[in-house]
């Protein structure tokens, strides 16, 4: 009886795998169909996750509009883009601004508009980390943190989005972080940005979905890119350090693909971290009392390394 029992399970454990096989492949199917020709703007993409981003969306066939503040670190990028060889791809085009100068965005918004006509997907990558101690911080320096990775996606954003709005169709993605759920100490201008950023982004999605327009939050964890490396500190000077968090993180190659793919899936909001950070979102929730004291003796324990 249990031989025939088994006999009689292949055949429906197979069928199940057809099943999900073919669901994944029209899942991809889609996906494809989605990015394939659209208008991606890339904001941040002279380097790190920006530029992966980049690569993975040309490699699908997107049509790049690539943003960052260095004209040839863009027009490298496209060279180097060119020099791929993929069936069925389209010429980057680059536009210089900088999403920290409030003046420059909506030129630079009415440029892209200008040469594409619309803009299917907007991510919003670029960033700036902070290092420092609240007390020791000029307050122009929460201020540039905020007007980078806050006010200049929120600005960009509104400027884009009617064009999206007339259209019923677009996609918003910002790259938030986990930190935008959870704040780690002498992190607080960097912290407070994607809060904010998070909060924002929450609402838009609310706010436009009777438009059918996406909106995908990415919070990742550590990325090894020079986010650190560039970070400023409480007097506004270069930090100028890799932490060993940012080191051993997930390459930014990894986090591009799972941003391909969460917006190919239409997600609304996207972890890319490991299990002890997660854990540490539910403890804010669950435990938040723990979660503080754990806080404090982190803070502690940094101090304590950077005094001796």
């Amino acid at each position: 009886m249990d031989f025939i029992t088994s006999m009689a399970i292949i055949p429906l454990l197979v069928g199940c795998m057809g099943i999900f096989g073919l669901f994944k492949l029209l899942q991809w199917i889609r996906m494809k169909a989605y990015i394939q020709d659209s208008v991606v703007v890339i904001t941040g993409a002279t380097s790190g996750l920006g530029k992966e981003c980049a690569k993975v969306f040309y490699a699908a066939g997107a049509k790049l509009i690539l943003c960052g503040r260095s004209q040839e670190k863009l027009e490298e990028l496209v060279r180097e883009l060119s020099a791929t060889h993929y069936r069925k791809t389209h010429k980057p085009h680059v536009v210089v601004f900088d999403l920290a100068d409030s003046d420059t965005i909506v030129p630079a918004a009415n440029e892209i508009l200008k040469y594409t006509g619309h803009v299917d997907i907007l991510i919003n990558n670029a960033g700036i980390s902070y290092r420092g101690t609240i007390m020791d911080t000029a307050l122009e320096v929460d201020k540039k943190v905020m007007e980078t990775n806050y006010f200049g996606p929120v600005a960009l954003t509104k400027a884009i989005l009617p064009s999206m709005i007339e259209k019923k169709r677009g996609h918003i993605v910002v790259i938030s972080s986990i930190q935008g759920k959870i704040s780690i100490p002498f992190r607080s201008a960097y912290a407070a940005s994607k809060h904010a950023t998070q909060a924002f982004f929450d609402c838009l999605r609310a706010e436009i979905e009777q438009h059918e327009i996406e909106v995908t939050v990415i919070c990742p964890g550590y990325i090894q890119t020079n986010l650190s490396l560039n970070a400023i500190t409480a007097d506004g000077s270069k930090y100028g350090v890799t932490d060993k968090t940012t080191a051993s993180g997930r390459s930014p190659a990894e986090v591009a693909q799972a941003v391909l793919t969460a917006v190919g899936k239409k997600k609304k909001e996207v972890m890319v971290a490991d299990l002890l950070p997660c854990l540490a979102i539910s403890l804010r929730t669950l435990s938040p009392r723990l979660f503080f004291y754990l806080m404090a003796m982190r803070a502690k324990k940094e101090r304590k390394a950077k005094d001796s």
